[in-house]
């Protein structure tokens, strides 16, 4: 796994840098040495994640992107990737607890992991983190039906069970 980082966090709560001083990720400063076929999590890809994806992964690699994805349109998309979005997850970390598609690096990285069929990986992905294991338990029902889609789209299909849904209402 190598997440490109753009040194916008603060480095006491980076989770992609505690990942890579622990040695669980390497870590890039250049989209270039990005490894060319790799997936990329990324939140713009049409396509999500999903199973199928798990022989691109152990062949060319699983890459994050470690920088505000408020500003992912001003950094452009790295060339030569394989992009897919994750699934509807919800924040453990504290920093965004509780919000919806908001997750750490940590985090992404874990839940892909989780749906490509590494459950322990993913779940050691998290130990680091006192919040780990809230994110397991925010999340767990969801990671198992994604997990068992075997596609993109039976994992788009899967979300629609978790997605909020509103309704209005209107009093006459």
């Amino acid at each position: 796994m190598v997440v490109y980082r753009a040194g916008e966090c603060d480095p006491k709560r980076c989770t992609a840098l505690r990942l890579h001083r622990l040695g669980k990720i390497e870590m890039v400063s250049r989209f270039s040495d990005l490894p060319r076929g790799a997936i990329l999590l990324d939140p713009r890809a049409e396509k999500a994640l999903s199973r199928e994806d798990r022989e691109i992964a152990e062949r060319k690699g699983l890459v994050a992107l470690d920088f505000s994805w408020r500003r992912f349109p001003e950094w452009g998309s790295p060339r030569g990737l394989v992009s897919r979005i994750l699934p509807y997850l919800v924040a453990a970390n504290p920093v965004h607890y509780g919000r919806p598609t908001v997750l750490s690096t940590a985090e992404a990285l874990s839940a892909a992991l989780f749906i490509l069929g590494y459950r322990e990986e993913a779940e050691e992905m998290l130990k680091p983190f006192k919040w780990g294991a809230t994110f397991f338990q925010l999340n767990l029902h969801r990671l198992e039906e994604y997990a068992r889609a075997t596609n993109s789209e039976e994992v788009l299909e899967a979300q629609k069970k978790f997605l909020p849904t509103y309704t209005s209402s209107s009093n006459t």
